[in-house]
């Protein structure tokens, strides 16, 4: 199966002109679709509704969306009726086939005074694929500091392996005669985490490697796939201000495993061609 993660910039390409076809044609024919940076009622975007157009380009596609934050952005009173015009900003999960269960993993986060800082999070959504029921992903860390990200990759780690533990969105539903969702262990973790290979907090996510042995495959750490496969991992994010010199451009992408996946990682790739936003799609073949 083909899973692909997508930092779509609001629909936004590198020549700095909206395109969600182009965007959307980039990921198309995948099993499963990690989007981050999806919007509702965006000033950016003119006002789009990205799921709604996401949804209507891959009519084949089942859908989760998970809004880190809502704000008022101009809300008003038509016809004696409440119409409600909020901001959405959050990460999108597309499959092929239903999604089982989904639930939105809002991180940790610290008041800022001088930049930008949204409410960042991960999409959970509960997926059947050859290898049995398996979680997936839709990634964002924040883009302004090594500490926020910290917190951010402790709590999702926690949650990650915590999930047999907890029950993920609900469990006990035997009581009202359904049978109980699955508890799977093996989760396949994308998305946009702004952190670069060898930084303190990618060493949460995936380990530090031994000076003999490497990085083990262990429950408590997940598995980099662009390093499973061989070759040198491609960048993920163009420099806009210069986008010729790819000395600037940074792999702050991942498709991270579980370490039961780690066997079944049959193809990882960065699509270069691809220029509908500032991040690149990742691919990633199981089998």
């Amino acid at each position: 199966m083909k899973c692909v993660s997508y930092n779509i910039q609001f629909g936004f390409g590198q020549d700095a002109q909206f395109d969600l076809e182009r965007i959307v044609d980039a990921v198309r024919g995948a099993d499963v679709i990690a989007l981050q940076e999806v919007t509702r009622n965006s000033p950016m975007n003119g006002g789009r509704d990205l799921v709604a157009d996401i949804r209507a380009m891959l009519p084949d596609y089942f859908a989760a969306f998970g809004p880190n934050l809502e704000a008022e952005i101009g809300s008003h009173v038509k016809n004696g009726k409440a119409v409600d015009v909020r901001l959405e900003f959050g990460n999108m999960i597309l499959s092929k086939t239903p999604i089982l269960l989904s639930r939105n993993l809002l991180l940790p986060r610290t008041r800022s005074y001088d930049r930008v800082n949204l409410q960042r999070g991960a999409l959970e959504a509960m997926i059947d694929t050859p290898f049995g029921p398996v979680r997936f992903y839709s990634t964002h860390l924040d883009h302004r500091g090594a500490d926020e990200r910290m917190a951010q990759v402790r709590f999702l780690m926690d949650r990650l392996l915590a999930y047999p533990l907890e029950g993920g969105a609900i469990s006990g539903i035997s009581e009202m005669g359904f049978p109980e969702p699955p508890t799977p262990e093996a989760y396949v973790l994308m998305g946009d985490f702004n952190m670069l290979e060898g930084s303190p907090e990618y060493h949460l996510v995936a380990g530090t490697p031994d000076h003999e042995f490497g990085t083990p495959l262990v429950a408590r750490h997940a598995v980099d796939a662009a390093l499973r496969v061989g070759g040198a991992p491609q960048p993920t994010c163009v420099n806009l201000e210069d986008p010729a010199d790819a000395s600037l451009h940074k792999r702050i992408d991942y498709c991270f495993v579980h370490p039961l996946l780690a066997s079944k990682i049959k193809a990882f790739h960065v699509d270069v061609e691809a220029v509908g936003s500032d991040h690149r799609p990742l691919w990633l073949e199981l089998g």
